[in-house]
Parts: structure tokens; sequence; C-alpha cells
């Protein structure tokens, strides 16, 4: 993205306790891939890195997309809602898929009134991608 951009002013992280929600769209697609939570160190690296990181509510720590899997996202451009409280992330998905079930989106599930359809196709097995010890 640049060097060392800073925070724009309009950006409220002080609405959801430090975190904003954070959505990566493919740039060339418009496909919503995933949506995960940003605080401000990570929405800071992702700025200096060009590459997308969030913050892991589950390990309570930042969370570099692909670190595990390779499959980064590259960022392209980054929105702000009217609100200042999202964030929208045009990316170019690195590895062919986002989602961490082997889903290229992880919007892959479609409600119906049988249940949840699965309407994606699975791009990698999860099992070989994150060898978990």
């Amino acid at each position: 993205m640049s060097d060392k951009p800073g925070i724009p002013e309009g950006l409220d992280f002080d609405k959801g306790d430090g975190l904003v929600p954070a959505i990566a769209q493919d740039v060339h697609t418009g496909e919503v891939l995933m949506v995960a939570y940003m605080n401000r160190e990570s929405f800071q690296e992702t700025l200096t890195r060009g590459e997308a990181v969030y913050y892991s509510r589950s390990r309570g720590k930042l969370w570099r997309k692909g670190e595990e899997s390779g499959h980064v996202q590259k960022v392209h451009s980054i929105y702000v809602d009217c609100d200042g409280d999202c964030i929208l992330l045009k990316v170019e998905q690195i590895g062919g898929a986002a989602c961490h079930t082997g889903y290229r989106s992880c919007f892959y599930r479609q409600v119906t009134p049988e249940g949840l359809k699965v309407v994606g196709t699975r791009v990698f097995d999860p099992q070989q991608v994150y060898k978990k010890s």
C-alpha cells in the first residue's frame, strides 16, 4: 500500500471495543470472500504490508492471513463505511481459497427451505494444508 500511512480520521475502532468488521472482497469478481475483524494494530500492519492482517478474536492476537496456508490476500484498495465502523478490503486472493475449510469463499453455504446447502466448491483439503501437531 505505502510506506507508513496512518489510520485515517473517521475510522472508529472505539464503537466495537477496539474492533471493526472487515469484509474481504475479490477485486476482480466482486465475490465476498470472508468477514473478519481488525483492530488498530492489524489495520496499520495491513496498510504497511499491503497484505491483509486481521485480529483473531479466538486466539486473542494478530492473524496474518495466509501465515499457515500461504493463501494471502494482497490488498488493492480499502474502503470505510459511512459510520466509520466497518472496513471493505478489495483483495487478490492468492492460493485460490480464503476459507480455512478449503472453500474459495467463507460464504459457500446457502440458506434454503431444507436447510443449509453447499453451493461452493472445495479448493483444498484443510487436513493437508493445516498440519496441526
